[in-house]
C-alpha cells in the first residue's frame, strides 16, 4: 500500500531526521557523557519514563495493535492495561536489588545471586533475545511497513531503519538513545492523538462507534473457551511473558539501571504506567474505528496505514510518516544499545583488561557489527514464510519461563541455590527451545499445542516447582546471598510511602477500567 506524500511531507520528514540527529548527537558535545552504557547513572523520572515508553512503542505498539484492535477489539488492551502489575514489580522489587548491587546488566545480577555458571549462561540467553527477539523481528518488521509505504525493496527498507539507528546509538551513546527517545516518544502520541481524533470524528462520535462493531469487541476478558485470547490465558499466561519483559529483558531494565537514584527509578516506572493508559485509546481503539470505516478494504495488518492513508492531511501524514519511522528507530537503538553494553562488560572485559575509553570504542564497533548481524536476520525473517507476529510472539514463548522463575524466585526466597537455578535454566532452556520450536512448526500437529499464553505458563510451573524440589533437595548456597527486600529498601534510606500511594492511585484507576468494559 503505498503512499502518495507532498512535498511538506517530505519536509516535516526531513525535519524529523534532522532534529533527530541533532538530539542524539550533536548534544553529546555539549553534555561530555562519557558513559556509553548507562549515562553515567543521571537520568531523572521522566527521562526514565519517556525512554522506557519509545522503547515500548515499536513496530508491534503502532501496527500490532491496529490490527488486534481490528480484528479483536478492545481485548487486546489487556497487554497495556494489564502491565503496570509487573511494572510495579520491577520497582518495588527487583528495582532495589539490582541497584544496591550496582549492577550495569541483569546477567551481573544473576552472577552475584546464582554464580557464574547462571551467569554465563544468562550473557548467551540475553545476547540471543536481544539479537533475534528484539532487534532480527523489529527490524524485519520495519522493513515490511517502509516497503509499503514508499515502494522500496525490504533490502533497502531495513538497512535505511539500522543505519540511522545504528549512527546516532554509536556516537551518542546510552544517553543519545534516551534524549532521542523523549523525542520520538513525544512524536508517537502527538501523531497518535490526532489520529484517533480525526477516526472518531469520521466515525460519527463514541456513540455511534460503540453500537457499529459487535459487542464482543468491548469485552477485556473473553470466555475461556474462546480460541485466541480467552480470559484464562491472559490471567495465567500473560504474567509470565510479562515478568520476563518488564523485568529481566536487558534492554528495558537498563533505563532503570541509569537512574539517578532508586527514587527517581521508581516514579519513572510509575510514569511509564500512567501513560499505559493512555495507550491503547490511542493506538488499539484507532483500528477499532478502522474496522468501522473500511473493513471493506482493510486487512489487520495494515489497519494503521489504512486510517494514516485516508485520514491524516498533508503535513500531518508526514508526521505520522515520521511517528512510525521514530517507533521502528528507537526500538533498533535501544536493541543495539543494550546488546553492545552485555557484550562489552561481560564478554570482552570478562578476558581483556580494558580501560573506560577502550571501552566506549569497543561497544561502539560491537553496535555496528551488531546492526550487521541484525540485518541479516531480519532478511532470513522474511524467508521464513511466516508473519511477524507469529515469529515474535513464538520467539518470547521460547525465551520467558526459565529467566522467570529464576529472576522471581531469586529475589523472593534466600533458599533457592546456585544448582536449582542452575537445572531450570539449562534444562529448562533446552526444553523451551524444544517444546517452542514444535509449536512454532506445528508439530506434530496444527492443534495439538495449546495457546502459547497457556503453554508458557504450563512451563512456567513446571519450572518452578522444579526449582524449588531441587533446592530443597540439595544444600544451601554458601556465602552471601542477596539481603531480603525489607533490608535492600532500608539501604536506600528513602521514604516509599509517596510511591505506594502512586502505585494505590493507579490501581484505582485501572479497576475502574477494568470494571468498565467487563
Amino acid at each position: 500500500m503505498n503512499i502518495s506524500l507532498a512535498n511538506i511531507d517530505y519536509l516535516v520528514l526531513l525535519c524529523y531526521v534532522a532534529a533527530l540527529f541533532f538530539i542524539g548527537i550533536y548534544l553529546k558535545k555539549k553534555k561530555n557523557d562519557n558513559d556509553l552504557f548507562l549515562g553515567g547513572r543521571s537520568l531523572k523520572w521522566w527521562q526514565i519514563g519517556f525512554s522506557l515508553f519509545s522503547a515500548n512503542a515499536g513496530p508491534t505498539m503502532l501496527i500490532g495493535f491496529a490490527g488486534i484492535g481490528f480484528s479483536q477489539g478492545v481485548v487486546g488492551s489487556n497487554f497495556e492495561w494489564f502491565a503496570w502489575v509487573f511494572l510495579m514489580v520491577l520497582a518495588m522489587f527487583f528495582l532495589p536489588h539490582y541497584l544496591a548491587t550496582k549492577i550495569s546488566t541483569v546477567p551481573q545480577f544473576m552472577r552475584l545471586r546464582f554464580g557464574s555458571r547462571a551467569y554465563g549462561f544468562l550473557v548467551i540467553y540475553s545476547l540471543i533475545s536481544i539479537l533475534f527477539a528484539w532487534l532480527g523481528s523489529t527490524l524485519y518488521a520495519g522493513g515490511l511497513l517502509i516497503s509499503q509505504i514508499f515502494g522500496w525493496s525490504l533490502f533497502k527498507s531495513v538497512i535505511l531503519v539500522a543505519c540511522v539507528a545504528t549512527s546516532f546509538t554509536t556516537f551518542g551513546g546510552f544517553k543519545a538513545v534516551v534524549r532521542t527517545g523523549i523525542f520520538q516518544a513525544i512524536i508517537i502520541i502527538i501523531s497518535s492523538i490526532i489520529l484517533t481524533v480525526l477516526a472518531l470524528h469520521k466515525v460519527g462520535g463514541i456513540h455511534k462507534l460503540v453500537n457499529a462493531v459487535p459487542g464482543n469487541y468491548w469485552k477485556l476478558f473473553r470466555p475461556a473457551s474462546d480460541p485466541e485470547y480467552s480470559w484464562v490465558a491472559v490471567i495465567a499466561g500473560y504474567p509470565v511473558v510479562s515478568l520476563y519483559y518488564w523485568c529481566t529483558d536487558q534492554t528495558i531494565v537498563q533505563k532503570t539501571l541509569a537512574a539517578k537514584n532508586l527514587q527517581q527509578g521508581q516514579y519513572g516506572t510509575i510514569f511509564i504506567s500512567f501513560l499505559k493508559v493512555l495507550m491503547p485509546l490511542i493506538f488499539i481503539f484507532p483500528g477499532i474505528m478502522c474496522f468501522v470505516l473500511y473493513k471493506q478494504s482493510a486487512q489487520p495488518d495494515n489497519a494503521y496505514i489504512t486510517l494514516v492513508k485516508h485520514l491524516m492531511p498533508h503535513g500531518l501524514l508526514g508526521l505520522s510518516i515520521a511517528a512510525l519511522f521514530a517507533a521502528l528507530v528507537d526500538a533498533v537503538s535501544s536493541g543495539l544499545n543494550s546488546f553492545s553494553t552485555v557484550f562489552t562488560l561481560d564478554v570482552i572485559s570478562r578476558f581483556f583488561d580494558l580501560s573506560d575509553r577502550q571501552k566506549r570504542y569497543t561497544g561502539r564497533w560491537i553496535t555496528v557489527l551488531t546492526a550487521i548481524c541484525a540485518v541479516l536476520i531480519a532478511i532470513m525473517f522474511s524467508c521464513s514464510g511466516k508473519g511477524f507476529f507469529e515469529l515474535s510472539q513464538g520467539l518470547v514463548s521460547i525465551l520467558a519461563p526459565p529467566l522467570t522463575v529464576v529472576f522471581l524466585s531469586g529475589i523472593l526466597w534466600k533458599r533457592i541455590n546456585n544448582i536449582g537455578a542452575e537445572v531450570v535454566l539449562y534444562g529448562g532452556g533446552l526444553l523451551c527451545l524444544i517444546i517452542g520450536t514444535c509449536h512454532v512448526l506445528g508439530y506434530p500437529h496444527q492443534g495439538f499445542w495449546p495457546h502459547f499464553l497457556l503453554l508458557s505458563f504450563y512451563i512456567f510451573c513446571v519450572l518452578l516447582v522444579v526449582i524449588v524440589v531441587v533446592s530443597l533437595f540439595t544444600k544451601p548456597t554458601r556465602g552471601a546471598v542477596l539481603p531480603s527486600l525489607i533490608d535492600t529498601n532500608r539501604n536506600m534510606n528513602y521514604n516509599s510511602r509517596k510511591v505506594w500511594i502512586l502505585w494505590g492511585l493507579l490501581a484505582v484507576v485501572m479497576t475502574i477500567i477494568y470494571f468498565l468494559f467487563s
